[in-house]
């Protein structure tokens, strides 16, 4: 009987993979405060998690082109800008194929797709190398990017918060400074996979002006967030019980100001690939 003459995956094939995954995991992850899990739709109507799992594998074609243009241009400038805007733009039409209109990951495909992109351009990076190189293409302007005035345009007009667009230009500090140390941190700790990963959602949460809270509940609603997320840390994080307690308190004000984190969860998604792909 012959052996399995099995090759390795390209590196384009490999990447999407792991950005898929990253979309699965942050979906699957539970209990998330007013956020789309296993348990229910969080504040979100419109939303199921098969939905998001239907969204996430439709962007598989679109993340690993992103990844084979930048190993077709190999270096960061206007071209492969171009090409990651193209492509993006590409992905979402599917997505929103996927979902019948629902945005699910429109962030997401911005940050993975830079991510992955940068990852695709060197294979021995580092996560904060890997970030801010994403960050040196999401600042090239895209020439074919159409002007539009999204939810994330108004908040941060109305409020002069930050989004998804500056976390990426600043290399994703709420991912590097915040997520991915207490990610570690949990881990060192001996929590589970699965309080590792709340624990640094709630990281980014404390640290993040989520500009979807902000369409959706204003101050009051970030505030809240914010606060609710260090409490959950502060009081010993998502593996005790009195972070527990804190957990389900913030899950329900959340619900209460229809107010969902959609922002963090890209991030931790972002996160999750950064935490993978850096280290292969």
């Amino acid at each position: 009987m012959k052996a399995l003459n099995l090759q390795p995956l390209p590196l384009a094939d490999h990447l999407a993979d792991l950005a898929v995954e990253a979309l699965i995991d942050e979906a699957d992850l539970s209990p998330k405060p007013g956020l789309v899990d296993r348990r229910s739709s969080g504040a979100h109507s419109d939303m199921s998690l098969a939905l998001m799992h239907a969204s996430a594998l439709a962007l598989w074609p679109c993340l690993r082109q992103m990844a084979e243009a930048a190993q077709a241009h190999g270096e960061i400038g206007v071209p492969l800008r171009a090409a990651l805007g193209r492509i993006g733009r590409d992905g979402e039409a599917a997505m929103l194929t996927a979902t019948a209109g629902v945005n699910t990951h429109r962030g997401a495909i911005w940050a993975l797709g830079l991510l992955v992109a940068a990852r695709a351009l060197d294979a021995q990076a580092a996560p904060t190398t890997l970030a801010a190189r994403a960050g040196r293409i999401a600042l090239i302007d895209d020439p074919a990017a159409a002007v539009q005035d999204s939810h994330g345009t108004q908040v941060r007009r109305r409020y002069g918060a930050s989004g998804a667009r500056e976390q990426a230009q600043q290399g994703f500090p709420a991912v590097i400074e915040h997520g991915l140390p207490q990610l570690r941190r949990s881990r060192a700790k001996g929590a589970s996979e699965n309080h590792a990963r709340l624990d640094a959602l709630l990281a980014i949460m404390a640290a993040l002006s989520d500009t979807c809270v902000l369409w959706r509940a204003g101050r009051e609603g970030l505030q809240t967030l914010q606060q609710g997320a260090r409490d959950v840390l502060a009081a010993g994080g998502s593996a005790t019980l009195a972070g527990r307690r804190q957990l389900r308190l913030l899950d329900a004000r959340l619900l209460q100001l229809n107010a969902s984190p959609g922002g963090a969860a890209d991030l931790l998604a972002a996160c999750l690939f950064l935490d993978k792909a850096g280290s292969l």
